[in-house]
């Protein structure tokens, strides 16, 4: 079987812990260099994932004429000059969320793609293709809780450690460019449009002077989407989609674990049925399906410009807080 040549552009920790295994674990991806500006850290990540090739610069990577994809984990403010890079260098490109800092660098990345038409980028929102998601998906569209009306989402974590990059400014650090980006992109994805217009709520920690809770409220003209997700709270995570006649309930929505089967909740007025997925890696499917879309020449599953919008939706939801008024789009 046919597969795609990855290079992996950093030893960064959702590569090596999640992604790079969960590649290796799929048909269609070949994972053989590792790029590392830390010479012994690439080697010593590349010697446990079994990667053949080391390189101690991301440009000489790039330069490798026998890697077809890279794969972008990076700090988030080194998504789009990257990703840039790696489009000029002919590689198709998977690049972690969020897609950029900025509405503007989203653009940006857009119509540089826009020169490389043969070539493939997507960002990796990899719960999108978790079979949970595309059961409460399909059961949206297919009237099962009757009309959508509202989606609730909440994410959160703890962590004021001020070494770690999601709490460092300059590097695009942030509740809400770190999670709240998901609930962002599923309140999109479940619509299945964009929203007229956004209200939100920002709380900035005092010393690190990241967003550290932030909320916001969506208005898709049909129904809305509200979401909190925070840096400093007891970690959870859940997400309601609630309809006319029903209710979905997704217990873990966002990390769905690779070791045990996951579930969903639907709640009628008469029962309430849990479905059970089989054990999945979201990532697995996510690098595979990106990979058929290189082999075959499709397009793929999420396109550039949806990636755009969700950058549009976060950077309203801190202008609507800053300015306390209700932001249209």
């Amino acid at each position: 079987m046919e597969k795609v040549r990855w290079g992996i552009l950093s030893t960064a920790k959702i590569g090596r812990e999640k992604v790079i295994p969960a590649m290796q674990a799929g048909n269609l991806c070949d994972v053989v260099a590792i790029a590392s500006r830390n010479t012994e850290q690439g080697k010593l990540v590349a010697g446990k994932l079994d990667i053949p090739v080391v390189y101690d610069s991301y440009d000489k990577l790039l330069g490798d004429p026998q890697i077809d994809a890279v794969y972008i984990p990076l700090p988030n403010h080194l998504h789009v000059e990257w990703a840039i890079r790696s489009l000029q260098a002919g590689k198709h490109v998977l690049c972690e969320k969020p897609i950029g800092l900025s509405l503007a660098e989203a653009r940006q990345l857009l119509q540089a793609s826009q020169l490389h038409p043969q070539l493939k980028i997507m960002e990796a929102f990899m719960y999108r293709f978790h079979p949970q998601w595309i059961q409460a998906k399909k059961m949206v569209n297919d009237g099962t809780i009757g009309e959508l009306k509202t989606i609730q989402s909440f994410f959160s974590y703890y962590n004021t450690d001020p070494g770690n990059i999601r709490n460092q400014k300059e590097a695009g650090g942030g509740g809400m460019m770190d999670i709240g980006c998901y609930c962002v992109s599923l309140s999109r994805f479940i619509f299945g449009e964009e929203p007229v217009s956004v209200s939100g709520n920002v709380e900035f920690d005092p010393v690190l002077q990241t967003d550290r809770m932030a909320s916001g409220i969506l208005d898709f003209s049909t129904g809305t989407a509200s979401f909190t997700c925070s840096t400093q709270l007891t970690p959870y995570q859940r997400v309601n989609i609630l309809g006319t006649t029903g209710r979905i309930e997704i217990e873990i929505p966002f990390n769905a674990p690779t070791d045990k089967p996951t579930r969903i909740w639907l709640h009628t007025k008469d029962d309430t049925d849990e479905i059970v997925f089989d054990t999945a890696n979201q990532y697995t499917i996510q690098c595979d399906l990106f990979s058929k879309a290189i082999l075959n020449n499709e397009p793929v599953p999420t396109s550039l410009e949806d990636a755009v919008n969700n950058m549009k939706v976060i950077e309203a939801v801190f202008e609507s807080a800053g300015r306390t008024k209700i932001v249209t789009m």
